[in-house]
């Protein structure tokens, strides 16, 4: 079970064996987790979000991209080191329970399995309207069919959902990686209507690297854009309880996260911002059609919808997987309805995939609805929500890293490097990010969302304390 105290006398194996007692299925080989890994670094953020990122802070965004990369990285090498410590499915509140307490896990866990419906919601009424690019339908109708058809891939086996996100993945690193071929050869060839135009001086001539409205203020205040962006990279941790070889996979896919950001990233706005001058950019204009208008490609702007359309499917799959895991490690914990432990004979969780679809069916609806301010203050929450699991890694890793430094725990196969200040440079960098939010309007709306779901929380523990206080949910762990 989850709630098993790792002791000091457990070795690596028994670590990775977490799983076994789970009840999952290891079905994840290291094709799709490696893919899985590229993916979730990989969103709308960039394919549509990074258009206004350029209206505001010229090429400097490159840079934003580039500093919130190493973070990122941080990250993910601080999640690293405790899923080599002890690998389990719902690592991100189970670490939580562990190293700060039983309320911070619980918080965790709810909080996260809220980002994942709440963006598959989000996701899922983006893509149904994606398809009226194409077809002239209702939107109601696709959202029902997609979130069907995920609903049944993620019940089938975890062996699916990985295939799905395979695919999806590959869909969006094939468009960057053409994009990015494509705009070379203009700036070394100089072929299509780009040809004679283009230059990569646009990056520094036009008002200079930092020629947003404010300068260095501009770039700053794109970050939490950017952040944003890389929201879901963290799933790889989710995935850990179903990898077939955890030990070897895990670090391998965290490892690539540096030239992922690079290439997909970095790579990408050089080459579009070289071919394209940010001054010709506008909030909502995608970079990747900006870029294929710019070369005379008609079919530019088919290309990126259906890149967009499966960015989303792919992220509203990775709800589907993710929310039905949180439940039932918070189930297992005592800290949820026990009737989210169930899993089907394939090994995945029936009752917290259903239970998480059928709420976004719901959101959906009223999405559709009424579409008002309130949905809207709940999405923007989304935000928030997933940069919270980010600063439970750290602090979870801060505290590990104390404690197996003074022995009292295993050391990891997967060390990050740097020990605990990388990690505590990335808190203070999430940080600065939320003061960012919290000085932009258009974004304060997610910290006014996040008082109140806290609160809730908070009386819904208490509740769940007071029915059984000598319960193991509620005892600290040793």
């Amino acid at each position: 079970m989850t709630s098993v105290q790792v002791d000091k006398q457990h070795d690596g194996n028994e670590a990775a064996d977490t799983a076994a007692g789970e009840g999952y299925h290891r079905a994840l080989g290291a094709r799709q987790i490696q893919m899985i890994a590229i993916g979730g670094a990989i969103g709308t953020g960039l394919f549509l979000g990074a258009g206004k990122g350029i209206s505001i802070a010229g090429p400097s965004l490159i840079l934003a991209y580039a500093i919130a990369g190493i973070v990122i990285f941080f990250i993910m090498r601080a999640l690293g080191e405790l899923l080599m410590y002890r690998p389990v499915s719902g690592s991100f509140s189970e670490y939580a329970r562990e190293f700060i307490g039983p309320f911070a896990g619980f918080v965790t866990g709810w909080t996260y399995w809220l980002f994942w419906v709440v963006t598959g919601i989000t996701e899922v009424t983006a893509a149904a309207t994606y398809m009226t690019y194409w077809w002239d339908i209702p939107q109601w109708i696709s959202a029902l069919v997609f979130t069907v058809i995920l609903y049944g891939a993620n019940l089938i086996s975890v062996k699916l959902f990985g295939e799905l996100e395979f695919w999806f993945s590959m869909v969006k690193v094939t468009a960057i990686v053409g994009m990015i071929l494509i705009c070379a050869g203009i700036l070394t060839i100089g072929f299509s209507d780009a040809g004679d135009t283009a230059s990569i001086t646009h990056l520094w001539d036009l008002g200079g690297f930092f020629a947003g409205e404010n300068g260095i203020g501009s770039t700053l205040m794109t970050l939490q854009m950017v952040m944003f962006a890389f929201l879901a990279v963290e799933l790889v941790g989710v995935t850990a309880g179903e990898s077939k070889d955890p030990k070897t996979v895990l670090p391998k896919a965290i490892n690539t996260v540096p030239w992922r950001i690079a290439v997909f990233y970095v790579g990408a706005l050089i080459m579009i911002l070289s071919v394209v001058p940010w001054t010709e950019f506008k909030p909502g204009v995608s970079p990747f059609v900006a870029a294929f208008e710019k070369m005379g490609l008609g079919i530019g702007a088919a290309i990126v919808n259906f890149v967009v359309l499966t960015a989303a499917l792919s992220s509203c799959n990775s709800g589907m997987y993710s929310t039905g895991r949180m439940l039932r490690d918070l189930a297992l914990n005592g800290q949820g309805p026990k009737f989210f432990t169930k899993l089907t004979k394939s090994g995945t969780p029936l009752v917290g995939t259903t239970f998480s679809a059928a709420l976004m069916m719901v959101g959906v609806w009223i999405n559709y609805q009424w579409p008002g301010d309130a949905f809207n203050y709940v999405v923007s929450f989304a935000t928030i929500s997933g940069m919270w699991a980010w600063i439970m890694i750290l602090a979870c890793h801060v505290r590990y890293r104390l404690k197996a430094d003074r022995g009292e725990l295993p050391e990891s196969s997967f060390k990050a490097p740097g020990g605990i200040w990388p990690s505590l440079f990335a808190l203070a960098f999430i940080g600065m990010v939320i003061v960012m939010m919290g000085i932009d309007e258009g974004a304060r709306v997610s910290l006014y969302c996040a008082p109140l779901w806290g609160l809730l929380l908070g009386v819904a523990y208490l509740v769940l304390k007071a029915r059984n206080p000598e319960g193991a949910a509620f005892a600290k762990r040793s």
